[in-house]
């Protein structure tokens, strides 16, 4: 007499179980789940190893959260397959999800006196088709400093033509395509030394009320299968001119193109810099794409600004024909303790 019996399953389970062909099932179940837990474990071991690895795991370490999905289906088939070595694997695999989505990075604010207050906005405009909506939103949210990156030459030129009387300082890397982009600024600006990179990441020193801070625009490379190597390549020379540079309070904002599960990404914060989001609760929000955000996407537009800051009111805007949203911060500048 057969006597199994299935509980905490459900019925479906139950039915699954019982079924004829029954130990045929169970290990077609137990290899699928293997499978899951294989690809979820290379991409962890990545992450807890401190490194992007090689493509398809600088993509997939992108939406790490995600991977909760695949990882909770590998554990019910584990469970309906009574495999339960399978059933300790994805335990172990969800508790070390769990750790790694907890945000990164400080949420301590600066112990100084405020000393000036400013407002940042950036925007991928891809190729310039959003500079209509860019030009709308900064006239609503009126920042001081605004970074817009894939700003090709008809963008340039609206921004000139329409923004110029509220921004009349600028630095830009001019190009057609994604590789032009322009930081506009209220502030008086003095020239320093960007990034290069295959696109356009401009830098300046901004005089803020008499402070002067490092203003510094990111847009490196994607990792597209076959450019890994020049994404992490240009996230490298990003946090080598922030390291250069430590003792100026500094914002760099921009499309990244990676997110806080990205070690190269880890490894500019670890220069000093915060996460604007992060420090205003906004952490994990969606910014691309923005066509299934907030459902569905990762981080990867970014402020982030050194311990001379605090930041509140981090808000992510829909701008229409662009596939990034913006972002908004509000910054407090302070003084040394």
């Amino acid at each position: 007499m057969d006597t199994d019996t299935d509980t905490g399953t459900g019925t479906a389970a139950g039915e699954w179980a019982r079924s004829p062909g029954r130990p045929g099932r169970r290990r077609f179940g137990a290899w699928c789940a293997a499978l899951l837990f294989a690809l979820v474990s290379v991409v962890v071991g990545c992450r807890a190893a401190d490194t992007d690895g090689v493509t398809p795991v600088p993509q997939l370490l992108a939406f790490l959260p995600w991977l909760l999905v695949p990882t909770g289906a590998g554990l019910l088939l584990s469970l309906l397959a009574r495999w339960w070595t399978g059933a300790v694997w994805g335990v172990a695999l969800l508790g070390l999800l769990a750790w790694f989505i907890e945000p990164y990075g400080r949420t301590a604010d600066p112990a100084g006196p405020p000393l000036a207050e400013l407002r940042v906005l950036t925007s991928n405009v891809e190729f310039g088709q959003a500079t209509d909506a860019l030009v709308a939103a900064v006239r609503e949210e009126r920042p001081d400093v605004v970074f817009v990156q894939e700003c090709e030459y008809t963008c340039d030129a609206t921004l000139r033509r329409e923004l110029a009387a509220d921004f009349p300082h600028r630095r830009a890397v001019e190009g057609g395509g994604s590789e032009g982009s322009v930081i506009l600024s209220a502030f008086p600006l003095r020239a320093a030394d960007g990034v290069p990179a295959t696109m356009g990441m401009p830098g300046a020193v901004a005089d803020v009320n008499g402070h002067p801070v490092r203003l510094q625009l990111a847009h490196p490379m994607p990792p597209l299968p076959d450019q890994v190597g020049l994404w992490r390549g240009e996230l490298d020379a990003l946090r080598d001119a922030v390291a250069r540079d430590g003792g100026t309070p500094t914002v760099v904002a921009g499309d990244f193109n990676a997110s806080q599960d990205h070690a190269a990404f880890r490894r500019i914060l670890d220069t000093g810099l915060s996460d604007a989001a992060r420090l205003s609760g906004a952490d994990r929000t969606v910014s691309w794409p923005a066509r299934t955000s907030p459902a569905f996407g990762v981080q990867i537009d970014h402020v982030l600004v050194s311990e001379d800051f605090a930041a509140r009111g981090a808000r992510f805007l829909d701008l229409a024909d662009t596939d990034h949203r913006a972002l908004v911060v509000d910054l407090t500048l302070h003084g040394a303790r």
